[in-house]
């Protein structure tokens, strides 16, 4: 005869998960009340009472003021303490790094930018550091407490040497010990990700892609890139390469036979800065940047119609070979670029998408204002954040 063990939760497990309960919605709420609180959660109010105790004794939440209404003493209302942890994110280019740094709530403190042309590649790491320590005198929350830094930047880390790959245009950063020379530099976690993987996570908490399970982010700026998420979760590949899409041969494109020599690959070739201002040139009409020369293109009747067409029908070839591998429900136009080109491009990629594949996902232009790498690095470091700071009281 065998015995069945029923498993229960213990006491300090089901405090544990009542207590990030109603931290997540204070988080997504704002300030709550004992008795608002005791009914999203399902609690008792003495249950309710304890647990906001043992939050404000463990310096989680504070108290906010009083909710008016109805006889007796007003309700105490309360919030996640912004104090109890700070995040920063970084978003790296060849030409400058974007810095914010957020408490644990998400609000912004301070944000910074530096120029990066000129910086030997030798003192690229302790300018980090050193831009990384500005902002966070900016934001006046003093040094050593930034807990947790991402950093969005166009490559990916190799999982098997730590070296950062895809990224021959970045001199300084391709120490094997890259992490651990950063978090030496700002004294603080650090994480390294992909910058379109981080600007897709954006698009998922905050932009086109809210609600979506399935869905593709096709970046274009100076170069070519996607980001993958299958089933709620971003797909990196086996050495974190999934999404390198700007290497991907296409039809119409110079093969080249040695991508990491040159950076390049078809789709790059197609639809990268270099090739947006070469059709343009074509079609008569002339910018300093990419982007310029679409939202030119929008404003020119004729020539700019044909150019968009043609540019449009270009990123749809590429989109084609993402599309006939993923199938996503949805196709995010994010990046410089497609910001330029606004619904207006989308809708015409979306167009010449349906005569390339038969699965037809929904085209759609970026949403997020800003940086999207730099609002995705710092959705990633609250989640790591909140994880460390709210399991540990």
């Amino acid at each position: 005869m065998t015995t069945r063990q029923t498993l229960a939760g213990t006491p300090s497990l089901l405090r544990a998960i009542n207590d990030r309960a109603a931290l997540e919605l204070l988080l997504a709420n704002g300030p709550l009340s004992r008795t608002q609180i005791g009914t999203l959660t399902g609690l008792s109010k003495p249950t309710a009472s304890q647990l906001l105790a043992r939050l404000e004794a463990a310096g989680l939440v504070v108290p906010v003021g009083t909710m008016p209404g109805g006889p007796g003493p007003n309700a105490q209302l309360y919030q996640v303490n912004p104090t109890a942890g700070y995040v920063a994110g970084l978003d790296v280019t060849a030409f400058r790094i974007r810095i914010a740094v957020a408490d644990i709530t998400g609000r912004v403190l301070a944000e910074h930018e530096v120029a990066t042309k000129g910086w030997p590649a030798a003192q690229t790491i302790t300018r980090v550091g050193e831009a990384v320590a500005e902002t966070v005198t900016l934001a006046e929350i003093g040094d050593g407490v930034c807990g947790e830094v991402v950093i969005g930047i166009g490559g990916a880390l190799d999982p098997a040497t730590g070296k950062l790959r895809y990224a021959t245009h970045l001199p300084g950063w391709h120490s094997p010990r890259l992490v651990a020379e950063l978090e030496a530099a700002t004294g603080c976690s650090v994480s390294v990700e992909n910058d379109v993987n981080l600007a897709a996570i954006a698009e998922q908490a905050h932009g086109a892609a809210q609600g979506s399970e399935d869905f593709v982010l096709l970046w274009t700026g100076v170069g070519v890139g996607a980001a993958i998420v299958i089933a709620g979760r971003l797909h990196r590949g086996f050495h974190s390469g999934a999404g390198e899409v700007g290497y991907m041969p296409l039809p119409g494109a110079p093969i080249v036979h040695d991508v990491r020599r040159k950076n390049s690959g078809g789709f790059q070739e197609l639809a990268g800065a270099p090739a947006v201002l070469a059709l343009a040139k074509k079609h008569g009409l002339s910018a300093p940047t990419a982007a310029r020369v679409v939202a030119e293109a929008l404003e020119t009747p004729g020539s700019g119609d044909a150019f968009l067409v043609e540019f449009a029908s270009r990123l749809a070839l590429g989109i084609a070979s993402i599309v006939s591998v993923v199938d996503p429900e949805l196709l995010i136009l994010g990046g410089d670029v497609p910001r330029a080109g606004g619904e207006r491009l989308a809708a015409l990629v979306e167009d010449a998408l349906t005569e390339l594949t038969f699965a037809r996902p929904a085209v759609r232009a970026s949403t997020v204002p800003g940086s999207p790498v730099l609002h995705g690095a710092l959705e990633r470091a609250l989640a790591t954040t909140r994880d460390t700071v709210f399991s540990t009281h």
